[in-house]
């Protein structure tokens, strides 16, 4: 980084600092992975000076002979990929990506279903705060107490209120998702069906995980977490959705551009080819099954320490752990904070039937794409596990104030505390040692 070192040293200086932090520590957050060097150097490449308004040889502007190919490359890769006849791969991220699926199949102010974003679903599937529970109608559905999908209960919402879209997909999601199950709902319903499987795509092009592709109308799908590469999104639209219209392909086109974009990243497009093709490689397959094995192992572990896990256990890459049995309601804040202080980085996020809120949630979320691309199997799953019950020991004694009153004092208390003690003290200069034998390029 010569060229940024003598332009601009502060951030030559964060750069390298986060650099460090992503070395020295373990990232857990599910969502999150490395990418190669070789996607790297398509996203920091000169394709991002090109403007390239439009598709494939309808551009607005001249000048994008090569960039063509590369969409044209990319659209192919994911299509051979996932087993569809149709491909967008210039949504920003995943978002906006489902933005566009509401704006190809819906008006404002009709009727769409997705789980609730308290109980694992997407702010974009319909949540109160998002754009899509804003201009249209949500009725979320949730998961029982076990964590999984309560179907009784989307079959009644799906006849009571006609949904024109619905959406199957989570982010904080232990099962494999019932692709076949939500298909026959909609069916029924003569609702669109929209698969997000921006978590498992990865798995899905790896055998790791069922393909929704002859279940679902829709397919929308991030480009980074399991896939591993950059942070751009994708749509699809599966032989089943055209057969229910064939015109879906062009409005998601439309509804991508211009209905809710501009240009297209070129540089991001370049570098989701190249994480396709490496995606299309024996050994992915191979990493995505060791992910999924990685969070199995994991997941026994913690339940052996003694955390209560919601679903007790996981299907795919990620791990929900329900801390209510240690710290009571809102215990997802403590075991963040004190385990960022320790060099393992996950989520809190709330649990099935959340006795706190979504800004003190009881429960935390971790998974094992990040660590498997480090090459990290079974046996290191358990060392780590090990410390993240030796994290939660050190701290148990603190608990979230019932008083909203007494919380900003006293978790600036708890914050203040936690880089002093020595558990994690200790547990930190492990870990450093640990993850530093790792490199962190796939």
């Amino acid at each position: 980084m010569n060229h940024l070192k003598k332009t601009d040293p502060e951030i030559e200086q964060l750069i390298k600092l986060e650099s460090k932090r992503q070395k020295e520590g373990l990232e857990m957050i599910p969502s999150e992975n490395y990418v190669s060097p070789a996607v790297l150097e398509a996203m920091g490449s000169i394709l991002t000076n090109k403007y390239s308004e439009g598709y494939p040889h309808k551009r607005y502007y001249g000048g994008n002979e090569c960039i063509d190919e590369v969409e044209l490359l990319a659209q192919e890769r994911a299509k051979k990929l996932f087993k569809v006849p149709y491909v967008n791969v210039q949504p920003y991220s995943g978002s906006p990506a489902n933005l566009a699926v509401y704006l190809a199949t819906m008006n404002p102010g009709d009727t769409v279903m997705g789980l609730d974003l308290t109980h694992g679903g997407h702010l974009t599937h319909g949540y109160k705060v998002s754009a899509t529970g804003i201009f249209y109608k949500s009725f979320p559905y949730h998961v029982k107490t076990n964590g999984r999908v309560d179907f009784e209960e989307v079959l009644k919402l799906a006849k009571l209120h006609k949904p024109k879209l619905i959406w199957t997909g989570a982010t904080a999601y232990v099962y494999e998702y019932e692709f076949e199950k939500f298909a026959e709902i909609a069916q029924k319903v003569g609702a669109y069906l929209a698969a997000d499987v921006a978590h498992t795509a990865g798995l899905i092009a790896a055998d790791a995980h069922k393909n929704p592709g002859k279940y679902v109308d829709i397919i929308t799908t991030t480009t980074h977490k399991t896939l591993r590469g950059p942070r751009g999104a994708m749509i699809m639209v599966t032989n089943k959705g055209i057969k229910k219209d064939p015109e879906l392909p062009e409005k998601i086109n439309k509804a991508v551009f211009p209905g809710l974009q501009g240009g297209p990243h070129d540089h991001t497009t370049a570098a989701i080819a190249v994480a396709l093709k490496e995606a299309a490689k024996p050994n992915f397959k191979k990493y995505g099954k060791q992910i999924v094995k990685n969070a199995k192992t994991l997941a026994k572990e913690l339940i052996n320490k003694g955390f209560k896990l919601v679903g007790n256990g996981t299907e795919n890459h990620l791990c929900l752990i329900d801390l209510t049995t240690i710290f009571g309601p809102g215990g997802g804040f403590f075991m963040q904070y004190a385990l960022d202080n320790s060099g393992i980085t996950l989520n809190k996020n709330t649990i099935p039937g959340e006795p706190a809120s979504p800004f003190y949630p009881s429960g935390v979320r971790l998974g094992t794409p990040a660590l498997t691309t480090r090459g990290m199997k079974e046996k290191e799953m358990k060392k780590i596990a090990n410390w993240i019950w030796e994290v939660a020991e050190s701290i148990k004694e603190y608990k979230l104030p019932k008083n909203k009153e007494e919380r900003i004092e006293y978790l600036k208390k708890f914050r203040k505390e936690a880089k002093t003690i020595k558990t994690l003290v200790k547990i930190k200069k492990k870990i450093k040692i640990f993850a530093s034998k790792y490199p962190i390029f796939a």
